[in-house]
């Protein structure tokens, strides 16, 4: 049987893939992977405490490996940190990094390149299945989970807060993925069946935030003819141990 990390972001999607994994012979899990932002302790894509996280993990039953990061990190000490990271796994045996990556090209290529400069191999469970699928059989085995943000370009601020079920997932406009695979929206997970005991919180304040997008972005959705600079709008739900 093969060591292998599992890179978990607390989400849905991290949630369903170790799922499968777990129900596979083929990969020991050794533990569970999460970056955070050091400055205040929360993941950085979603927002999430760390004590939420490591709660996760808890019930899990698994290690929680994490990756503090500086704010404002770049991509080029981002690949640095988590390389160093990877390479202590390795030396302890590991030589598969888990993702629940679903359909994003770009990104799988990525994550690919950069395990195999330290040679790990990458795998993805739920790679290129169909989102409408997964959606459903996600709430059909019995998972719970909060939708922690959205963005505003996407959808509007009365989804945050929502739990992810067949209602919301009607009510999501047409070309939102059911999964969120574009980056509409992002999960938490509190309760399922890898979990000993539901994860606990309360809800607290909804949060927007603007970002500006960078120059080089080729998301043209995102952009008009002005010469300001293209910004993108969030809601995030803070999530209270």
């Amino acid at each position: 049987m093969k060591k292998a990390l599992f890179n978990w972001s607390g989400g849905k999607d991290s949630s369903f893939a170790l799922y499968r994994v777990l129900q596979d012979d083929a990969y020991e899990i050794s533990g569970l992977l999460t970056s955070f932002n050091k400055s205040n302790q929360r993941v950085s894509m979603h927002g999430i405490h760390q004590g939420l996280i490591e709660e996760q993990a808890r019930q899990i039953g698994l290690p929680l490996h994490k990756l503090m990061l500086p704010e404002n990190l770049g991509m080029e000490a981002y690949n640095t940190y988590m390389e160093q990271e990877l390479s202590e796994h390795k030396e302890k045996g590991i030589c598969t990094g888990i993702f629940g990556d679903i359909f994003l090209e770009d990104l799988k290529e990525y994550r690919e390149e950069q395990l195999k400069k330290i040679g790990l191999n990458a795998e993805f469970p739920l790679w290129k299945e169909s989102t409408s699928a997964l959606s459903k059989a996600f709430i059909e085995v019995g998972f719970k989970a909060v939708v922690v943000s959205v963005s505003g370009q996407k959808l509007g601020e009365s989804f945050v807060g929502r739990l992810y079920d067949e209602s919301f997932i009607e009510d999501l406009p047409q070309g939102v993925d059911p999964c969120g695979e574009n980056g509409e929206f992002h999960t938490f997970v509190f309760d399922g069946p890898i979990f000993e005991a539901p994860v606990s919180f309360n809800i607290g304040e909804t949060v927007e935030r603007t970002y500006d997008l960078p120059d080089n972005d080729d998301s043209h959705s995102f952009r008009d003819d002005s010469d300001q600079p293209a910004q993108c709008l969030y809601w995030f739900l803070d999530l209270e141990i």
